[in-house]
């Protein structure tokens, strides 16, 4: 950074710059800019109305000790150069403050004024009137003054060290968000990169149970953001804040990260780390452990193993593995960007055999692959199971891979005790994993366990306060056929995502629980188009018109899925129709279907699905139930 000169404080426009303290103020508020924007403002500041190269700035603030350097030097200059203008309102076609000076460097245009210099001018012309009577009178108060002052000065000192303890002797943080890091590769289409490496720095985080660690999804909706820190600490609920950046040059890759107090934006701790992009998940797990150190959070010694315990892994397999992960996490409702995902994890997985993550990927898209009826269930859940071992084989401490063991044991095995054990195990190694905490909500809820199901969605709400939070209460409302609450939270749902099909279905199910049929009917025609067609939708929209008595309608869409080549048609779905229809002996023909073809939505559904009650009463639906494992 360049060096400060003379005067620590210089004033420009509407802008006050405290170089000390390295802060920027406009109006006297202050204004975010840090790291190499603010290096490259007070180097200009140094040298107002000079022209400063861009070779002298990448000397100075670039250099590691000789001619090269990691970074790309050329687009992280002209990103600060950005950040530095966007700080203080200029722009480069009409510079009031930061000129360009096109093929050599910059110019710092704007008249400068040195306000610790000013003042001490101003000192210097009003004491020389009195400056005779002064000294006569200094030398007679001086033997008084200095033992005064020695004391004095003592006692700045203890104070001083006295806070310095209390300071390091203070609790520790008990909340932290990790913020979006910045891609810094010049290219906009390796946002997967640095996404994905959030995600990975979070579910490290995650392991340390002393901590929570607010989720990937609630953290994403800050990428970009012009918010300060403390605003979003505020809306977190965090103690800290995490941000930083991630560049991949070559075989190599560079985190910074810096751990800030979140209410009021100091800074605690900072430092770059670089490896060879081989030790990557190493490399995470480094930064994970010294932010769990820096906010004093209690390491137990399986945690500690588990972050000093990461292998190598082939670098071309870690790339693909962060673009199935990309496209998991953000479009896990579409099918083209599941398959997406499937791919990438499977080219993984060939490019490196023992990649346990890559594995815990795999299982996850073929489930929801099923879930959005892409997939036979039955195929889907061989092939997730036996990704699952392997993982397990490779690695038994990810708590992501015990986690999607729970949902398959509950909604392919039926397997009650085994889903509650292994969502219990996925917690006891992840405490801050938000899915896990959702999932058993969700499970909870199914198995009737009401008060146990709303503490889960209690802790999942301050560990995701974003829409999976939301999408958890749904499902749990839904399971306990509180229909009422389940409208209102479907509401929000649509509300804060009103191209997602899935908040319109279950908005249907509400309408239809409370009896409220034509609503009901618009719901499901919205998720319809929303989905292009999804049989789920299709399928309620024509059990809906048979309500209202549109047999017509409901016949031609039951027809239309009966001869579906291009998706899978749950049977399920399919009795949802008979039912409606009055054809009880159709309806049941397709639920035994369903039992055998193992259907996630038979699992999911039968218990809280009002779509189905004209079937509750009779003795088939007691015995399917009982043959299911389930209480009624």
């Amino acid at each position: 950074m360049a060096e400060a000169p003379n005067s620590q404080t210089h004033r420009f426009g509407v802008f006050e710059v405290n170089l000390q303290a390295r802060e920027l103020r406009k109006h006297g508020v202050r204004v975010r800019l840090r790291g190499q924007p603010f290096a490259i403002l007070a180097m200009l500041l140094e040298r107002a109305g000079e022209v400063i190269t861009r070779e002298e700035m990448r000397k100075r603030l670039w250099s590691n000790g000789s001619d090269e350097t990691f970074v790309d030097f050329e687009h992280s200059m002209n990103s600060a150069i950005k950040k530095l203008r966007a700080a203080l309102s200029d722009s480069p076609e009409n510079s009031r403050y930061v000129e360009t000076i096109p093929k050599l460097g910059y110019r710092f245009i704007a008249p400068v004024e040195e306000v610790a210099k000013e003042a001490r001018t101003r000192r210097e012309r009003n004491g020389q009137a009195t400056e005779g009577a002064a000294r006569a009178s200094w030398s007679r108060r001086l033997a008084v003054l200095v033992p005064t002052l020695a004391l004095t000065i003592g006692l700045v000192v203890w104070q001083m060290q006295s806070v310095s303890r209390r300071a390091s002797a203070g609790g520790p943080l008990r909340s932290i968000a990790v913020l979006p890091l910045a891609n810094l590769s010049g290219d906009a289409s390796q946002e997967y990169f640095s996404d994905g490496i959030t995600d990975q720095l979070i579910t490290n985080l995650a392991k340390v149970g002393s901590l929570r660690v607010i989720s990937r999804t609630s953290v994403m909706r800050y990428k970009g953001t012009r918010k300060g820190l403390p605003e979003i600490a505020k809306e977190l609920n965090v103690d800290a804040i995490v941000e930083g950046s991630v560049v991949k040059s070559g075989q190599k890759i560079r985190i910074t990260a810096q751990l800030l107090d979140g209410p009021t934006d100091r800074h605690l701790w900072a430092e770059s780390y670089e490896r060879d992009f081989g030790d990557v998940l190493k490399l995470q797990n480094d930064v994970a452990e010294a932010i769990a150190v820096q906010v004093r959070a209690e390491l137990s010694p399986e945690v500690k193993a588990q972050l000093r315990s990461a292998r190598p892994i082939n670098p071309e397999a870690y790339e693909p593995y962060l673009r199935g992960r990309y496209y998991f996490t953000n479009q896990f409702t579409s099918a083209v960007a599941l398959k997406t995902a499937k791919n990438n994890f499977e080219e993984a997985i060939r490019k490196d055999p023992s990649f346990a993550l890559a594995y815990a990927g795999l299982a996850d898209a073929y489930f929801y692959l099923a879930d959005q009826s892409e997939l036979p269930p039955d195929q889907a859940y061989k092939s997730a199971k036996q990704a699952l071992n392997k993982a397990l084989e490779l690695d038994d401490s990810i708590g992501e891979t015990y986690d999607t063991l729970g949902v398959l044991s509950w909604r392919f095995d039926r397997d009650f005790a085994s889903a509650e054990r292994y969502f219990n195990k996925a917690i006891e190694l992840a405490p801050s994993y938000s899915c896990a905490h959702e999932d058993r909500a969700i499970y909870l809820s199914f198995m009737g366990r009401g008060a146990e199901a709303q503490n889960e969605i209690a802790r999942s709400r301050i560990l995701d306060p974003g829409p999976s939070s939301l999408i958890t209460e749904v499902a749990a409302d839904y399971q306990m056929r509180d229909y009422e609450a389940l409208l209102d939270a479907s509401r929000r749902q649509v509300a804060s995502d009103p191209k997602e099909w899935t908040g319109h279905f279950n908005l249907g199910l509400g309408y239809q629980g409370t009896g409220k049929m034509v609503e009901a009917i618009s719901a499901y025609q919205k998720a319809l188009e929303i989905s292009g067609g999804n049989p789920n939708a299709a399928a309620a929209l024509a059990q809906a018109y048979a309500r209202v008595g549109k047999r017509a309608l409901a016949e031609k869409i039951l027809a239309d899925l009966e001869k579906s080549k291009s998706v899978y048609v749950s049977p399920y779905t399919l009795a949802t129709i008979y039912a409606s229809l009055g054809e009880k002996d159709k309806a049941f023909e397709f639920l035994e279907r369903a039992v055998k073809e193992r259907s996630l939505d038979i699992t999911y559904h039968i218990k809280a699905d009002p779509r189905i009650d004209n079937l509750r009463s009779d003795a088939r639906f007691h015995d399917l139930m009982h043959r299911m494992g389930l209480p009624e």
